[in-house]
C-alpha cells in the first residue's frame, strides 16, 4: 500500500466513524412509565435506532413483550429496562404477567 493509499484509507475510515457517531447522536431515548398496571403513554412513535426505556414504578414485576415474540424486556419492580428498535413498522407489546397491559410503538425510518 502506497503512502497515498494509506492516507485515503485513513480519511475514509475517519469519515465513516464521524457519520456513525452522527447517526447515533440523532437517536432518541423515549421514556415509558409503568404505573398502575399500565404503560404510560400506551402508544408512542419512534425512529429506527431510538431506544425505548420503560421505568417500572409499580411494586410488581412486569415485562414489555412483543406480541410477535421477537423481544422480551423484563421490568422488575422499581427498575427499568430498555430496547433499541431496529426496523420500521408497528410493534404491539404487552406484559406477560398482566396481559391486559398493552402498548404500541410506531417505528418510522430515520
Amino acid at each position: 500500500m502506497t503512502y497515498g493509499q494509506r492516507n485515503l484509507y485513513r480519511i475514509s475510515l475517519a469519515a465513516a466513524l464521524a457519520l456513525a457517531s452522527v447517526a447515533s447522536a440523532n437517536a432518541d431515548v423515549i421514556h415509558v412509565k409503568v404505573s398502575g398496571f399500565a404503560f404510560v403513554p400506551a402508544q408512542i412513535s419512534a425512529r429506527v435506532g431510538d431506544t425505548i426505556e420503560w421505568v417500572n414504578g409499580d411494586f410488581f414485576s412486569h415485562t414489555a413483550t412483543a406480541r410477535d415474540g421477537t423481544w422480551d424486556v423484563p421490568l422488575p419492580a422499581g427498575r427499568a429496562g430498555a430496547l433499541t428498535v431496529k426496523k420500521a413498522g408497528p410493534i404491539d407489546y404487552y406484559c406477560r404477567y398482566h396481559p391486559n397491559m398493552i402498548g404500541r410503538i410506531d417505528v418510522m425510518k430515520r
